[in-house]
């Protein structure tokens, strides 16, 4: 299994069976030239194409035209979208938390957000791999007041325990870990990885801050969690 960091929360998974792409928002070289363009979407495995939510750092409407270029795409979309856009949808699977995707090659469970939309759980080629979107602990500690805080938190940990109830353990988890959060920007990190073992965690959310969202490291040394913190756009990992 290959994995690709694109940009941002936007992942690619790769086998011998499948292609996902996940929360696309540029390309991996610039908004419109990279991995995905110039590769994946001529890869001749089966291709589906998620979006956690509508956010536009998460979701590019461009993909949609990915089908002049193949019309065998499965696209697979949280709910909000296909509600607030007025981009005109055909053939689309739109998801909301608690429903499943499923076929002969994976299975797609939606989850809760802490922000808009939903979380992905992919079953797959022997792997469990998790998506977050925004599920995190968006806490805002240096800005928010403390019912602020509270609020926020329990909101965050009711959604990562009903995460946690039917997921025992995952193989792989892409989870944002984004510094503008201030001095408490990993909590949520290190809340999910206490809460549910992780083989291998990979930090998004983060922008150009590769520096900040390395020390996530240190906090995945406690739970024996592996690391790996794209360098640039593009970076490669094989699983």
């Amino acid at each position: 299994m290959r994995l690709t960091y694109i940009h941002h929360s936007g992942f690619a998974i790769e086998t011998a069976n499948f292609t996902i792409i996940i929360d696309y928002y540029q390309d991996s070289i610039s908004k419109n030239h990279g991995v995905v363009t110039d590769r994946l979407l001529h890869r001749p495995q089966k291709l589906y194409v998620l979006a956690s939510h509508g956010h536009a750092d998460h979701f590019n409407p461009e993909i949609l035209k990915w089908r002049e270029e193949r019309q065998d795409i499965t696209y697979i979309f949280s709910k909000d979208i296909e509600t607030a856009s007025k981009t005109t949808f055909c053939d689309i699977t739109f998801i909301d938390k608690d429903q499943q995707y499923k076929d002969d090659l994976l299975q797609i469970d939606a989850f809760g957000s802490t922000d808009l939309g939903i979380s992905f759980r992919i079953k797959g080629d022997d792997k469990v791999i998790f998506h977050a979107g925004d599920l995190n602990n968006w806490h805002w500690n240096e800005e928010s007041t403390k019912q602020e805080i509270k609020e926020a938190e329990e909101f965050y940990l009711r959604e990562l325990n009903h995460l946690a109830d039917s997921t025992p353990s995952l193989d792989i988890a892409m989870f944002p870990v984004d510094p503008r959060l201030g001095k408490d920007y990993m909590k949520g990190a290190d809340q999910f990885l206490e809460k549910i073992p992780t083989q291998l965690f990979i930090p998004m959310h983060f922008d150009t801050a590769y520096d900040k969202a390395a020390e996530i490291k240190s906090i995945a040394e406690k739970y024996k969690t592996e690391v790996f913190v794209p360098s640039h756009r593009g970076d490669i990992i094989e699983v």
